[in-house]
């Protein structure tokens, strides 16, 4: 019986040791694989990143001068999705969580939601033109385009909140109700600001998913070429993830261009990097901000 127990031991060590291998090896090898990406993109497009390529606009058919006009216009897209996106968002989540009542209705819409995340960023793009172009006549916008782009990550953004909102222990509902707090003072003041942090961090993901798109800015709001600044929501834009794909399949000189294509990808990452690591610190504020209170 001794023996049978020590062999069943040691098979069962050997088993633990195999799993823990592989998945050390599976989480390694998609960290090498991102760094990879990272690094052949960096080698290829760091020798155009200067100044001048920053904050300068295209000349000669995109194959001199630099990005700056779909910079900005990346960042107008950015703000303006998230200025519709993340309030109507956060506040469906909230309803899902902690007013709707729970049966079949909140199931039906988190199905919705769900399928919606699902949908092709192109649909979003027709969808888009159909609505905002075409129906509510604001034409090829940043308006439309921001629209557009906040109905894509808004799923997103619901699922979240909702999420990290589930997460808060019901004690704390209870004990604020205990204390004569309304359900509006206790999502505003409790359950709102411990779940923060993980809403910030669906937040995070809305805003990668939203800056790298490019289908559903193509129908909606991205110029070929624009070497000036917007002047109004209603005019159209230069972006990053348009921009990327224009010089490097709509060219004419593609030696020129394939060098710019690597460094407005480069600078498109850096972009998102900087985003998230400004969302993480607001982020880690939240968490310091909940546990000493």
């Amino acid at each position: 019986m001794i023996p049978y127990k020590k062999n069943y031991t040691t098979r069962k060590k050997r088993s633990q040791t195999l799993l823990f291998a592989l998945f050390s090896l599976m989480s390694y090898s998609v960290v090498g694989i991102l760094l990879l990406i990272l690094g052949f993109i960096i080698v290829k497009g760091i020798g155009v990143i200067n100044w001048e390529f920053i904050s300068t606009a295209p000349e000669e058919g995109m194959t001199k001068g630099g990005i700056f006009p779909a910079i900005v216009g990346t960042f107008y897209l950015i703000i303006g999705s998230a200025l519709f996106a993340f309030p109507v968002g956060i506040m469906s989540g909230i309803y899902m969580n902690e007013y709707a009542p729970k049966g079949k209705v909140v199931q039906f819409i988190r199905m919705m939601t769900n399928n919606l995340s699902g949908i092709p960023s192109i649909v979003f793009g027709l969808f888009g033109m159909a609505l905002f172009v075409n129906t509510m006549g604001f034409g090829d916008s940043i308006l439309a385009g921001s629209l557009t782009l906040g109905l894509l990550c808004l799923p997103l953004v619901i699922r979240t909140t909702e999420e990290a909102l589930k997460a808060i222990p019901d004690s704390y509902r209870e004990g604020s109700y205990a204390l004569g707090a309304t359900k509006l003072q206790t999502v505003r003041r409790i359950i709102l600001p411990m779940g923060m942090p993980n809403i910030i961090t669906g937040l995070i993901l809305s805003v990668g998913r939203v800056s790298g798109e490019t289908a559903p800015i193509l129908f909606t709001c991205a110029a070929y070429f624009l070497p000036h600044l917007p002047n109004s929501v209603l005019d159209q834009c230069m972006a990053l993830p348009y921009h990327l794909y224009v010089i490097a399949t709509s060219g004419t000189n593609v030696e020129a261009q394939l060098p710019i294509a690597y460094g407005t990808a480069l600078v498109l990452i850096l972009i998102i990097l900087i985003v998230n690591l400004l969302a993480n610190v607001l982020r880690r504020y939240f968490d310091r901000k909940v546990k000493t209170n």
